[in-house]
């Protein structure tokens, strides 16, 4: 095995703080910081428990916060907060990168940095605070590190994609759903770029979208939709509801839906 060094700047008290633990095994986050390329122990089965005590903590911290939440609107809500991007940035604000334990080969790869490697470690961390203090304790630190993402997020719309975010607003502002039609495609059969046009007639708007595939298309021209959407609304809001009034026997019934403004 290669001369593997103890990362730069490493302290498991300075940790420690940032999490809000403080163990009474200490070998137990050395154990959870250590990357499998680091040696024969690493943090693998942690991380294989922590995926599970994370998950039941932020189930039970949503249920306490998201009353009158539906069992997908709570599922949708979780899962996002659980994936690998939201564990990376969490990882981010505690500095985790500079408590890594890797091998020299996945140092000088750029390890230290790498979302994977970040976000198995916070689980693995998630399981070493249960092992070591039970789960009041785990769910304890799980709730203040996900409290700086609860108070910025709107639960309503984490998780929803633009084209169903789109849908939603106009059908609470009482408009038809958005038309969209492939205007262009470029480039190889292998490597495609479709131009994607979405249509609000109602309000006038026609915004553009390109990406590899149609869906991708359709989903960029839904925010660019949503955005202009909402800028147009909001600077007329007197016109709008007479609008609306004057063609109330025309609109769809899911336009009956209460106005949520929402924004991805």
């Amino acid at each position: 095995m290669a001369s593997n060094q103890v990362p730069a700047g490493h302290s498991l008290e300075e940790l420690e703080q940032r999490l809000g633990v403080t163990f009474q095994n200490r070998s137990l986050l050395s154990l959870a910081l250590t990357h499998r390329s680091y040696g024969l122990q690493h943090n693998e089965r942690l991380e294989y428990l922590g995926d599970s005590v994370l998950n039941l903590a932020v189930a039970a911290l949503l249920y306490k916060e998201l009353d009158g939440f539906s069992e997908g609107d709570l599922s949708r809500v979780r899962s996002n907060l659980v994936r690998q991007q939201a564990l990376h940035d969490i990882a981010q604000t505690l500095s985790l990168h500079r408590h890594l334990y890797l091998g020299d080969g996945e140092r000088k790869s750029g390890g230290l940095r790498r979302p994977s490697i970040l976000a198995d470690t916070l689980e693995a961390i998630v399981a070493a605070v249960f092992l070591d203090q039970g789960y009041e304790k785990a769910y304890a630190m799980v709730e203040r590190l996900y409290r700086p993402i609860l108070n910025q997020v709107d639960p309503k719309t984490l998780g929803k994609d633009a084209k169903t975010l789109l849908q939603e607003f106009l059908q609470g502002n009482g408009l038809p759903l958005p038309v969209y039609a492939v205007v262009a495609t470029r480039g190889a059969a292998h490597n495609q770029v479709f131009e994607v046009e979405c249509s609000i007639p109602k309000l006038g708007l026609t915004l553009l979208g390109s990406g590899a595939s149609r869906r991708a298309a359709e989903q960029v021209a839904a925010t660019e939709a949503l955005i202009s959407a909402q800028q147009a609304l909001s600077s007329a809001p007197k016109k709008r509801r007479k609008t609306r009034s004057k063609e109330k026997t025309e609109l769809p019934p899911q336009a009956k839906l209460s106005f949520e403004a929402s924004h991805s």
